[in-house]
């Protein structure tokens, strides 16, 4: 039996288990940075919420630290690689608010077409104005889903009850997956341009951030209304009032904003914008299940048996050989991810060398979380990514093979159009990008990185540093390899910021550039 330290507000059933369990249930709530490396030691667990930052020194005062539990979803609070270095296991609730979401997505989706808080404010103001809040019916419109994870696939569930046609963006779901569901997929801009509401249930990263823009907005059926209960950031709030004021946007339900808390917005002083202070999560049932869910997912750690929700993977648990090779197989997740405009439906990925038949199970699950990692609101975990997998119709296949070619050990990742390898090099075992569309390349993974296919001829390299000099952005590593059987050829830079889209834009329409790509790793 252990002591497990809670420093923010649970729900007293989650308390409960833990005291059942035998544990002693430690509640200190307040604590100041300095007080809680003071309250950790001597703790086997550590329970937190939102206010609680966990860092390497926390961990480092927490030496008996078997568990750090978050009770929600987000671990931005949470230092999870030093924690794995430790082998302390992080664990969350990541299923404890999803249906508290949707239906505030859906009640601000009602509330947009009727105009509910509108009429109601009128209302106790002592004004009857039946003619000036008329609304629509949801039956027979078009609702445009703008991520079909977890979330967004219950409010989709949920506006098919309505009789609402449904159509979806969301390059991780098949579309047999989609089929199934009822949802008929199809790009952001032609989803923007035929659908009568948009509900938004992205997370909040650097492809997604600002996404809805003037830009996008411009190609939004006119009188569309918007929904967003997934992140603030992701609606550039400024650019939505703008549509709203033109009449290209009838109006918006908001429940998160790119500030928050906030009580200033260009959107409050409009009416047709219906807002909440992100009380998406703000329920009875999610606040207990969030409490529950993560007093068994502590109780299981303690316990040492199997915990569902762990986020992490102690280093212990991973043979000497496969260790080292986690990050990279993650990395190449993410640059497959990158490469390829949709979700494949199968993924293979090929061990050769060395690690074949050295457990490469935990080597495939990392290329899931790279795979994943910007595609879904929570986070990926070693638990969930087989799940993800799976919702999303991905098939995924494993071979493994003790020759080797060209280097000792190789890791391969193909699927769809595009297909990426690499391998650790070098006394201090690097990582190194080796092939990109079966074109040979050797680059050190980066976080931002360029992918440009191009004529094989003299000049391109030129060009393509000019337009990226031009645009401020410095090309810190560059590799180029020819086609072995075509006249083109592929060159994969690494840069020392995110390239801005206009600069992408003048490369994609530069002559002898077929395709360009960015990766975030």
């Amino acid at each position: 039996m252990g002591r497990v330290l809670v420093t923010e507000k649970l729900a007293q059933t989650g308390l409960d288990l833990m005291a059942a369990a035998g544990h002693e249930v430690d509640v200190q709530l307040g604590l100041s940075p300095e007080e809680l490396l003071t309250a950790v030691q001597g703790a086997q667990a550590l329970v937190i919420r939102s206010a609680t930052t966990v860092t390497a020194e926390v961990l480092a005062a927490g030496a008996d630290l078997v568990v750090v539990g978050r009770a929600g979803i987000g671990l931005d609070n949470v230092d999870v690689p030093a924690a794995t270095e430790r082998g302390v296991m992080v664990v969350n609730a990541p299923q404890s608010n999803i249906l508290s979401a949707a239906e505030q997505a859906m009640a601000l989706l009602l509330a947009q077409a009727r105009n509910v808080p509108q009429a109601h404010a009128a209302l106790v103001a002592g004004k009857w104005e039946r003619s000036k809040w008329e609304g629509v019916e949801l039956y027979g419109k078009t609702l445009g889903v703008i991520g079909l994870g977890r979330v967004g696939a219950l409010v989709a569930q949920r506006a098919l009850a309505f009789g609402m046609r449904l159509v979806a963006y969301d390059p991780f779901v098949s579309s047999d997956r989609a089929k199934h569901m009822g949802v008929e997929l199809m790009g952001l801009d032609e989803l923007m341009g035929s659908s009568d509401f948009v509900t938004i249930h992205l997370p909040k990263n650097a492809e997604t951030l600002g996404l809805v823009g003037a830009e996008l907005l411009a190609k939004a059926k006119p009188g569309l209304r918007l929904i967003n209960t997934a992140r603030g950031g992701i609606v550039d709030e400024e650019a939505l009032a703008d549509a709203i004021r033109s009449g290209r946007v009838q109006g918006a339900g908001l429940d998160v904003f790119a500030k928050e808390p906030t009580t200033e917005s260009p959107l409050f002083e409009l009416p047709s914008v219906v807002v909440s202070p992100h009380l998406g999560a703000s329920t009875a049932e999610a606040q207990d299940k969030a409490g529950v869910t993560i007093a068994e997912q502590v109780i299981l750690a303690l316990a040492g048996d199997f915990v569902p929700f762990a986020v992490n993977v102690a280093a212990g648990d991973v043979s000497e050989t496969v260790r080292p090779f986690m990050g990279l197989a993650e990395q190449l997740g993410r640059i497959f991810s990158c490469l390829n405009d949709g979700l494949p439906d199968v993924v293979d990925i090929e061990y050769q060398g060395g690690l074949a038949g050295a457990g490469t199970g935990i080597l495939t699950l990392s290329v899931l979380k790279g795979v994943f990692a910007a595609g879904t609101t929570e986070p990926v975990s070693y638990v969930n990514a087989p799940q993800l997998a799976a919702e999303r119709g991905l098939e995924v296949r494993e071979t493994s093979t003790a020759t080797a070619h060209d280097y000792v050990n190789l890791i391969t990742v193909r699927g769809g159009d595009h297909a990426v390898a690499g391998t650790l090099t070098g006394p201090r075992t690097e990582p190194r990008l080796v092939m990109v569309d079966d074109h040979t390349v050797e680059v050190p993974p980066a976080p931002h990185m360029v992918v440009v296919r191009n004529d094989d001829r003299a000049g391109m390299i030129g060009a393509v540093g000019t337009i990226l000099g031009d645009a401020g952005v410095s090309i810190s590593s560059m590799a180029v390899g020819p086609s072995a059987s075509s006249n083109t050829a592929l060159m994969v830079l690494s840069t020392d910021r995110l390239v801005p889209e206009d600069a992408l834009e003048r490369l994609r329409g530069s002559a002898g550039i077929s395709d360009v790509h960015t990766v975030e790793t």
